[in-house]
């Protein structure tokens, strides 16, 4: 026996033929087991943990010393497979599975499994080998030593992604779909994806839209100025609010801040510009849950709503019946100050989520891939096409291969409570898929592991569509 040191590929050293070991190999799994579950994107600091951190850190340094060897293996491993063997077998399945570490070392993609109940000394995790995952098994003894060790290429199933997404929240949502050239989606994989979700800076996209086909029809201009009022600045994310009152900010600008920052007084700016029911009729074209969106909320009145005498003005907000809404807006929300300054002392007591299911902008997966999709067609159009480069500024994080996906657009959104992300990529054979996750807790925070583990399970779902 080779102890469990698993190179996949056949006769890779000292007789090993795939999976192996007798201490360990009743414990090894692959990434599609079941039995692991989703607990961390990052290594744990338990002992297990920290010879993860060194292990893909050192990887970039084979062959190892003998002395560095005995300082990390465990002697019931080394009795098994010599500090020799060990090197060989490790530069042996990197080159056959066309790994390499950079000289930073293989980094994780975000995605920590581990069994706490029957095994809370092994991890199972995925990393980056430059541009290849490998799924890594590790096992620690009782001193710490590593007492296991299993690499095997990353291969994510459905199953797996359902599982992990699963395990993210309680309300969660996924859809992977292709795009067809005429800009419909026909799902590859879905879970729940017609189930309307809060959105949080996602909705943009439907501002966008609105911009967009205002453009086409030559009633806005990408070059036309914008100016930057007291009135119309919202706290969070972004910069526009920390500019002075005057500023004029082109429309193009002010569109990529909107998207690349999720700038929310950029957002503002442009519902102001081409009027809340332009935003709506948008809404409604991509949207099968656009009833939900009367009126559809600036992100300052969100804001207000959210941080200025709350809940009393929430309450009151909800109290009334949709269509007075608008006008409780106008007269109640939006003469109301909110200077960055009062938000972020506002802010230190939102805790949680804050009416998530109620306040909040509202669509499916299913609506995104449509409103993904309706901006491709029209960037198409070349008096819209700097539409391309906008939502393509900022990939999310997602880490898909260039050469295989030259084309990465991205959306996102998080507020207390809610995670959302949605991709539209194209590969290099011309292909077109759009990836939409979202997670809702009303109940709860999200953990911190909730954005990037959404992220991997959003490349994976890459991965699986090819």
């Amino acid at each position: 026996m080779c102890a469990w040191l698993s190179v996949v590929v056949a006769g890779a050293a000292a007789g090993c033929t795939g999976s192996l070991g007798s201490s360990g190999q009743g414990r090894a799994t692959t990434v599609a087991s079941p039995s692991p579950v989703f607990v961390s994107t990052a290594a744990p600091e338990a002992a297990v943990g920290r010879q993860l951190t060194w292990f893909l850190r050192a990887v970039a340094g084979l062959p190892w010393s003998r002395q560095v060897i005995l300082a990390h293996f465990d002697s019931s491993y080394l009795a098994q497979v010599s500090p020799d063997q060990l090197n060989m077998v490790l530069e042996q399945t990197m080159l056959s599975l066309g790994a390499y570490a950079p000289p930073s070392g293989a980094s994780l993609t975000g995605l920590v499994w581990q069994d706490p109940a029957h095994d809370p000394d092994s991890l199972l995790a995925v990393a980056s080998f430059g541009r290849v995952k490998l799924a890594v098994n590790i096992a620690a003894d009782g001193t710490g030593l590593i007492s296991g060790l299993l690499l095997r290429p990353y291969l994510p199933s459905w199953a797996q992604v359902d599982r992990e997404l699963a395990a993210l929240a309680p309300d969660t949502s996924l859809l992977a779909a292709r795009v067809s050239p005429g800009g419909s989606c026909t799902p590859v994989h879905q879970v729940a994806a017609s189930a309307a979700r809060p959105l949080a800076s996602m909705a943009k996209l439907f501002v966008l839209g609105a911009l967009a086909h205002q453009i086409a029809a030559a009633r806005v201009s990408w070059n036309q100025e914008l100016t930057v009022t007291d009135a119309l600045k919202s706290p969070g994310s972004g910069s526009l609010q920390d500019v002075p009152a005057g500023t004029r900010v082109p429309v193009q600008q002010t569109a990529a801040k909107m998207i690349s920052l999720s700038d929310n007084t950029a957002a503002d700016m442009l519902m102001h510009l081409v009027g809340r029911s332009a935003v709506q009729a948008q809404d409604r074209q991509w949207s099968d849950h656009a009833a939900l969106n009367v009126p559809f909320l600036t992100p300052r009145e969100f804001f207000v709503l959210l941080l200025a005498d709350y809940p009393a003005l929430a309450n009151r907000y909800l109290s009334l019946a949709q269509n007075r809404r608008a006008a409780f807006l106008a007269s109640s929300v939006d003469p109301l100050p909110l200077t960055p300054a009062q938000a972020q002392s506002l802010a230190l007591a939102w805790t949680g989520p804050r009416d998530i299911d109620t306040i909040e902008t509202f669509a499916s997966p299913d609506d995104i891939c449509r409103a993904f999709a309706g901006l491709q067609q029209l960037a198409a159009q070349p008096a819209v096409a700097p539409i391309g480069p906008i939502l393509s500024a900022d990939n999310g994080g997602i880490g898909l291969d260039p050469a295989q996906w030259p084309t990465v657009w991205f959306k996102g959104g998080n507020q207390p409570g809610v995670a959302t992300l949605g991709y539209l990529a194209t590969n290099s054979k011309g292909q077109t898929f759009v990836v939409v996750a979202m997670l809702s807790n009303p109940a709860a925070e999200l953990p911190p592991s909730a954005l990037p583990g959404l992220a991997a399970i959003a490349q994976a779902a890459f991965q699986l569509v090819r």
